[in-house]
Parts: structure tokens; C-alpha cells; sequence
């Protein structure tokens, strides 16, 4: 035993330098990945790729802390009975979600049918999207038209780019309503998949008034009608006819959604315009078949009136702390028949 303890005595001690030589590869491989704009993955590590935007690491965010039992608004519904969100003002930190979004580097896509006159509404949206829409991000300009000649020269931010998609022109604006689904769907499969990763559709004769940004973006996102929202069900125009597709009895029905404003991952957005398009023309033509095609297959996310709203015939009501996109006035016979 003596010896045993005499020899143990003698035994060198070492120190090992395993966890320090494998903390400094990390901290070498995390420069060389920041320099090449990539993630590192180890063994069993994986690091973070790092926002783009900012060259550095995710900077400490310092913002209030979350209330549990203090709701951010009381006066409205902020969650679905299938736990999807409701967007409204002060029910979201922007901040937060900015650096998350820009840690993936995303890119959306805003899509605008200007067919025959509606062109002339083309300027005003593009100028108001510059100043309010995903600013920081970026952003595709899908734009389907059947004059190209006639699309307005707008600056545009950096990584911010406008594409000009010609598509023929219809008669009547209900088929031009009808096609751009199945022109939407189209193009998914062609392109949008592969250059961008978010899908915003909105309607031309619109323009940006306040922020509209990365809070919106979610796998399937439907807005509240701004005519609606307040509604029972059985005031919805829904389509009413047992022999269409669009068809919801009047005992169903979540919310009235409008087709003038909708989006969500490219995926999901290929799989909402293709069960859409191919119907007989119902009621509210996209639209009813939109609000069917939402009712089976619900929204992950929901726009509160917020997103899509018309001042000169709704006013400004107190529950609405913001309109972010509002309805340009314009003569509906005028512009549609011409």
C-alpha cells in the first residue's frame, strides 16, 4: 500500500487542454463563418448564422418584460379558438421579431395584378411600399400586367427589386378577379419557389399608410374584412349556393376574410391558389372561394382590419390604433369597364 501511494505520488499531473483547443477552433471557425456570411455546424454544435444586416453578433436586446397576467389589449380578440394570432397594434414588438427575421435572411415577395386601368394605381402603391413595407428586408416587386409599358419607374431601397410579369388582359374585372389565383399558382411553381420566401398578394388600388412589416409573416396568413369584423355569420357573403365549391351553410363559418390582402410561405400560398382557382364563379368570386378554402384549412395567422381598410367609408374607429393599408377612392365604373 506504501508503494502504491509513493508511486501515485510520483505520477505527473497534466492538465487537459481538450475543452480549451476545442472553445478556440469554435471561436476561429465562428470568424471564418461570419466572413464567408454562412452558418458553422460542429458535431453536436450548431451556431447561429448571424443577421447580415448587423456584420456582427445578434446584438443584447434590452425591451420591457412580458406581462403574463397583463394582456396587451384587452378591448380586442388577439388569439383564435385554433391558437393562431390576431395581429393588431401593440400585440407585437417589432424589434424582436426584425432581428429574428433578419437572422434568416428572408426575402418577400409582394404580388399586384395593374390589368387594363388599374395601372394608374401602380405609382402610388410602389412609392407608399418603399416607405412602409418590410422596410430593412428584402423584397420582390412581383407585378402581372398586360400594359408593361405603362409600369412607372419608382426608386427603390437597396435589395429591393421590381418584375414586371406580362399576363393577357380579360374583358370583365370578375375574370381578372378569378384568374390571378390560378396565375399566382402558376408562377409559384415557375419561380417564386425558388427566389423568394414569403408571399404578400394585395390588391393594386391600395396604398401603404403606416408600418407593415415582418409581424405579418407566417405559413397562412387571411385578413379580417373591414366590413365584417364586427358581423355575426350570418351576415357574411359567403357563397350560399349548395352547388359551388365556395359553398358554407350559414350555421359555419369563423371570420369574413378578405381577398384583397393574404399571404404566407410560397408552399402554402401554391397550395391556397391552386384549390381556389379551378371553380365555377361564385358569389365574390376569389374571395368565396378563399374564405372556403380558409375555413378547412385555417389561417396560422390572422390581420386585424388593420391591414385592409377603406377611411372614406368606415371612418376611423377607436379600436383601430392604426390603418397600415387603406383603399385609394376611385370611380369602380370607370376604372373596371375600361
Amino acid at each position: 500500500m506504501a508503494e502504491l501511494l509513493r508511486t501515485k505520488a510520483r505520477k505527473p499531473q497534466y492538465c487537459s487542454l481538450g475543452p480549451v483547443a476545442f472553445l478556440l477552433i469554435m471561436i476561429f471557425l465562428v470568424f471564418v463563418g461570419e466572413a464567408a456570411g454562412k452558418p458553422i455546424s460542429l458535431p453536436g454544435v450548431t451556431l447561429p448564422r448571424y443577421s447580415v444586416f448587423q456584420g456582427h453578433l445578434p446584438i443584447r436586446m434590452v425591451y420591457p418584460q412580458p406581462k403574463v397576467l397583463k394582456p396587451s389589449r384587452k378591448d380586442v380578440l388577439v388569439l383564435t379558438p385554433w391558437l393562431a394570432p390576431i395581429v393588431w397594434e401593440g400585440t407585437f414588438n417589432i424589434d424582436i421579431l426584425n432581428e429574428q427575421f433578419r437572422a434568416q435572411n428572408v426575402t418577400i415577395g409582394l404580388t399586384v395584378f395593374a390589368i387594363k386601368k388599374y395601372v394608374v394605381f401602380l405609382k402610388l402603391l410602389l412609392e407608399t411600399a418603399e416607405e412602409h413595407f418590410m422596410v430593412g428586408h428584402e423584397v420582390n416587386y412581383y407585378v402581372f400586367t398586360d400594359r408593361p409599358a405603362a409600369v412607372p419607374r419608382v426608386a427603390l431601397r437597396g435589395g429591393r427589386r421590381p418584375l414586371v410579369l406580362e399576363v393577357p388582359g380579360a374583358a370583365r374585372w370578375q375574370d381578372v378577379s378569378m384568374r390571378r389565383l390560378g396565375m399566382i399558382s402558376s408562377f409559384c411553381a415557375q419561380r417564386f419557389l425558388h427566389e423568394v420566401d414569403f408571399l404578400v398578394c394585395t390588391d393594386v388600388d391600395m396604398r401603404f399608410r403606416d408600418h407593415v412589416g415582418v409581424e405579418i409573416l407566417s405559413p397562412r396568413v387571411a385578413t379580417l374584412h373591414p366590413g365584417f369584423f364586427r358581423a355575426a355569420r350570418r351576415a357574411f357573403t359567403y357563397e350560399r349556393r349548395p352547388q359551388s365549391r365556395a359553398h358554407i351553410p350559414r350555421d359555419q363559418g369563423d371570420f369574413y376574410y378578405s381577398g384583397a390582402f393574404f399571404g404566407g410561405s410560397v408552399a402554402e400560398v401554391q397550395r391556397l391558389t391552386a384549390a381556389c382557382h379551378r371553380a365555377i364563379e361564385a358569389a365574390w368570386h376569389d374571395e368565396s372561394h378563399l374564405n372556403r378554402y380558409l375555413l378547412d384549412h385555417k389561417p396560422t395567422e390572422v390581420l386585424s382590419p388593420e391591414y385592409m381598410w377603406d377611411e372614406r367609408l368606415l371612418g376611423w374607429p377607436a379600436v383601430m390604433e392604426k390603418l397600415r393599408c387603406v383603399a385609394v377612392p376611385k370611380d369602380h365604373r370607370e376604372i373596371r369597364h375600361r
